[in-house]
Formats: structure tokens, sequence, C-alpha cells
């Protein structure tokens, strides 16, 4: 995109650490919104995010959000907004939001989109005021929040006081003409020499403690000693990877289970498995699950704020008790023995996710927060 267009400017931060979802997102609404709005990203540099960024055609600037906030990057963004006429900022991360917080002060519109608020940081207790203080202050700075469950929006306006007009719900959303049930890719099995016979289950994610894949990893005895031929594939690489892995080995497991580390073809995996463990302690709005749903596959997944606004249990997917390993072993075992009403829950998924969880839902409403903050500016 040129500069010298017309077109109201919205630069779009995020701390672009690695390619979660909340990166995920971003590269949606950046790709998604560029026809109506000039749109240009800040990130950390070197990472996928930029990669996906550039390929797509869209102006990037680096900025290092690696510290919890830095004097550079703060310059740069100001000297930004002025060079490229900047109307409205959208920022998602702590880091991130902090750094946009400061940079708009009361000038520019700012929204901010929260998934993980404060209260769910694994920082010590005194670290935790610390962020809770500094959010209380740069909070006035907000324009609007977006936040991507109805959980997240109670905690806003009933614990943070916030005004109920400045919060939005707006869920994230998936592209369901691509994740689609017909587009089944039995070679994935191939890459990872898994036989045609096998059963196959997967976790996907980053491997840090909210995933709860160490509660995956201990309900797998139960369902090998129940169902033999079967293989389990965590997909996706973190600081608790070594860990889960020498788990894994200390419980026996170690022939049934893959580590696949970081993968781009997330899309080809879902397609090839017959079942999706989201075992999470903690969440927004799981990307995963709805890329599961829209192509009909079984879901299991805590019961959970954020996850549960997904899937209703028994009928678009099943639901336990987090933490709750022989309960995920129990569901995981009656489901692979169950293929009918698996295959009628994954259907229902796919209806839930087109009715309320679509990329052009989300991008809709995402468009009409920025209007309605540009025209009261």
């Amino acid at each position: 995109m040129n500069p010298g267009t017309n077109r109201i400017h919205i630069l779009l931060i995020i701390d672009g650490l690695e390619f979660g979802g909340g990166e995920r997102v971003f590269l949606q609404l950046a790709k998604g919104l560029q026809s109506v709005f000039d749109i240009s990203v800040a990130a950390t540099p070197g990472g996928l995010f930029e990669e996906e960024i550039n390929k797509a055609g869209i102006r990037f600037f680096a900025a290092d959000m690696t510290g919890r906030f830095s004097i550079i990057s703060f310059f740069h963004i100001k000297k930004l907004l002025r060079k490229y006429n900047i109307s409205l900022i959208h920022s998602q991360g702590a880091r991130a939001d902090f750094l946009a917080r400061m940079v708009c002060g009361i000038k520019i519109p700012h929204v901010c989109t929260l998934t993980t608020p404060v209260e769910g940081f694994d920082v010590r207790p005194l670290r935790k005021k610390i962020y809770r203080f500094a959010d209380y202050i740069s909070e006035l700075f907000v324009d609007k929040f977006i936040v991507v469950s109805d959980e997240l929006q109670k905690l806003l306006i009933c614990k943070r006081k916030i005004s109920p007009c400045k919060v939005v719900r707006i869920y994230n959303g998936i592209e369901t003409d691509l994740f689609k049930p017909e587009d089944s890719q039995k070679d994935i099995r191939k890459k990872f020499g898994i036989s045609p016979n096998m059963r196959l289950v997967a976790a996907i994610g980053r491997m840090v403690w909210e995933k709860g894949f160490d509660d995956f990893i201990r309900a797998v005895p139960f369902v090998v000693s129940a169902i033999p031929n079967i293989k389990f594939l965590f997909v996706g690489e973190g600081p608790c990877m070594a860990g889960l892995i020498s788990l894994s080995e200390k419980s026996g497991i170690q022939e049934h289970v893959i580590f696949t580390g970081f993968r781009k073809d997330v899309k080809e995996i879902l397609s090839g498995i017959e079942i999706l463990v989201v075992p999470s302690l903690l969440e927004g709005c799981p990307m995963v699950t709805l890329e599961a749903m829209a192509m009909e596959k079984t879901v299991i997944a805590s019961n959970i704020p954020g996850i549960s606004e997904q899937i209703s249990d028994g009928e678009n997917g099943r639901l336990i008790p987090p933490k709750d390993s022989a309960a995920l072993s129990k569901v995981i075992i009656e489901m692979l023995n169950d293929s009918k009403s698996a295959g009628k829950m994954g259907k229902a998924a796919r209806k839930r996710v087109e009715e309320k969880f679509s990329v052009a839902r989300m991008l809709s409403e995402t468009g009409q927060v920025y209007r309605t903050l540009l025209k009261k500016g």
C-alpha cells in the first residue's frame, strides 16, 4: 500500500514474538481490511508474523517489544504517526498495548484487543500488582476494548469498572472457505510414519503451562490400555516442551506419542486426525478449536471460559473439567468408539462456526468499531 492513499490509515501493533492466535487474528485483520483502510503493522521483527505480513504486501514497521517498554520504539512509533498520518491504532499483547497507550495518549483513537488479562499472567504477585497498576493508569487512554469472550467482557465491566460503552465482544473468526471437512489429507500420516490402521488424536498449540498438555499426557496411558493401535501428535513448541517429552518417557508412552515441533501445515494435520484435544487451563477464544470445528472434527476441550462459548457439551463437541486426566481419557475412548455421535457433533460444530465464528463477521464488526471511533474524532 502507498502512504499517499486517501484512505484512512490504521496502524496495527502486536508483540509478534511468536506466531500465536493473536498474530493470526491481526494477520486476518490486515489482509481483510486493507481494501477498506490503509493498513500498516508494527511488531517485533524477524519471525513468521513479519514474513506473512510482507507476503500479503502490507507495510511492516519493526518495533522492538522484547521488553516491557522500549523508549526507542516509543519515539519510533511517534514519528510514524506524523509521517504516515495515522488516524487510529489497534493493539494486542501486554507490551504492544502499553506502548500504544503511551503513544496515543488522548490525541489518537486507540482500540485494544484483550485476550489474556493481567490477572491471568504467570508472574509473581508483586510483579502482577505492578503490571495491573500500569494497566489501570494506561486504560484511561483506550477508547474501545475488544474482548474475545463474554467472560472477559464481564471482567472489564464488573471488576475493572470500565464503562460498558467502551467494551465490545467480538469473537475470533475462521476462514470457513479454507477449513473445509472435504479437505481430507491422509498423506499427513506418511509424513510422521503413521500406518493407516492407527487411530490418530492430536493437541496443537504453544508448549506453555496454560495449555495443560501435561494433563493430556497423563491421560494417554489409560487410552492406550483400551485402544492400543493409537498415536498422539503434540504439535507446537515452547518452554515446556522438554518437560513434556520427559513426562511421556516416564509414563512409558513414547511409542505412542510424537512431538512434531512447530508446523506450518496445521490445516493438513487437522484434516488427518480424528480428535483434537484442547486441555487448556486458560484461554481467550482459541483459534485451533474453531479450525477443527470448521473441519467437522471431534473436539474434546476443557470446560473453561472462552472455550465454553464455542462448544456446547454433547452437541458440537465435548467438554471436560480442566486438569482431570481421568475424565479426559474416558471421553477420548468414548468418542473413538462412537463414530456416529462423533460425526453428528462434527457437523453441528461446522454449523456453529459458520453462524458465529466466521472471519467475515469478525472483520465486519471490527471495521464498524474503527468507523464509529473515527466519526467521533
